[in-house]
């Protein structure tokens, strides 16, 4: 049993989902990213393992989603949401000792397993809360935490190259768990909003209308992640020495644009901002392509996609939940299911080209046609129902 507490401003539930996005992505996610080249140079890891590693990971994504709704379903959304992301923390600690792979496979799978569950129940709790409040055009902002989780993973990592191999998790591992305590039991104590509870609507999520912006968000799963993943491990592949690295660049360009796409998805609908937010993307996947071997295509790709992956997001939430305003956090889990099902195929393909012999950068052409299938699949969209 927990007692609600009413926050004093509208400020402090967002910061608070904010938090737990900085832990379970930014510390327990992609400070895997700028480690990958450095574990592979460590040899804690091959690079084909690490794209295996990364596989397991988003497998426990896909899970987590599946496990936040039945969490939620059994009214056991707040206490899976504070347990998910203090054990998400717990777990980047434990991967301090573990330097065999399949110990390590088995800590990234479940470290993405407690991931897919904060990353449904936390933004679906305060949107709702927001809702209430009247004050859902902020909840876009939920998602600097994403943000601020890669910058600073960047700098934790930057900053302590002195550790070497499975050592080289201490430092995020440090920074998530107080983090994770604070922010894990603030939401604990929030309030419900209008519909988190067990009489959601019911009615089918795959409609004519909402059927191509799933379809579409799909396809971004499998456009963004391959950037995200191995973006690092290609400027080391080209043997291109990036001042700031690329990883950085990404970092630096997704803090702006959450606040940017938040705008944008108010001025111009949600629905064109997400047109514009996916031409974007693919143009930075694309740039990679056409310039291989070059920096130029190595700041453009962290740039733009950098620049857009989280508006894609949050855009893609909101613009659902107008064409099902009763869903809740059934709503959140079956997007996050499909863009989780589709990060699979990321590092699957990636590692299938190495083993016959493809660069690592070939392998982003994935990437690319799954951007440019769902651009195609936005148009379609209705702005609402």
């Amino acid at each position: 049993m927990h007692s609600a507490r009413q926050p004093s401003s509208c400020w402090w539930p967002i910061i608070a989902a904010a938090v737990t996005l900085v832990v379970v992505h930014g510390f327990g996610r992609f400070v895997y990213t700028p480690l990958l080249p450095l574990l592979v140079d460590d040899g804690l890891i091959t690079l084909s393992q690490s794209a295996s590693l990364a596989t397991w990971n988003y497998t426990g994504y896909l899970a987590g989603a599946m496990l936040a709704l039945v969490l939620f379903q059994k009214n056991l959304g707040r206490a899976g949401l504070l347990i998910a992301v203090i054990t998400n923390a717990l777990l980047t600690l434990a991967q301090v000792w573990v330097e065999q792979y399949p110990l390590l496979a088995a800590l990234r799978l479940l470290n993405g397993i407690t991931n897919g569950v904060v990353f449904v129940l936390a933004p679906a709790q305060v949107l709702e809360w927001l809702v209430k409040e009247n004050k859902a055009q902020h909840s876009g902002l939920m998602y600097l935490g994403v943000g601020v989780g890669l910058l600073v993973s960047n700098a934790l990592v930057d900053l302590t190259g002195f550790l070497s191999g499975a050592e080289r998790w201490l430092p995020a591992a440090l920074a998530a768990i107080p983090l994770a305590i604070w922010s894990g039991w603030y939401l604990y104590q929030l309030p419900q909003g209008i519909h988190v509870n067990n009489n959601d609507d019911h009615s089918p999520l795959w409609d004519r209308a909402s059927t191509p912006l799933f379809l579409s968000y799909a396809g971004a799963g499998l456009g963004y992640i391959l950037p995200m993943t191995f973006l690092p491990a290609v400027a080391r592949d080209w043997q291109v020495d990036m001042q700031p690295s690329a990883w950085l660049i990404v970092a630096l360009a997704s803090l702006p644009s959450t606040w940017l796409w938040n705008t944008l998805g108010a001025r111009l609908g949600d629905k064109q901002a997400l047109v514009w937010n996916y031409a974007l993307q693919a143009a930075g996947v694309a740039a990679l392509l056409i310039w291989p071997g070059q920096a130029l295509g190595l700041w453009l790709c962290a740039l733009l996609v950098g620049g857009t992956f989280i508006g894609t997001v949050f855009l893609t939430q909101r613009l659902a939940r107008s064409l099902h305003p009763h869903q809740g956090p059934r709503l959140s889990a079956a997007l996050i299911a499909l863009y989780g099902f589709t990060q699979l195929l990321g590092p699957w393909l990636a590692k299938l080209g190495i083993e016959n012999g493809a660069a690592l950068s070939a392998t982003f052409i994935w990437g690319f046609a799954a951007l440019v299938w769902g651009l195609l699949l936005m148009l379609p969209v209705p702005k609402q129902r």
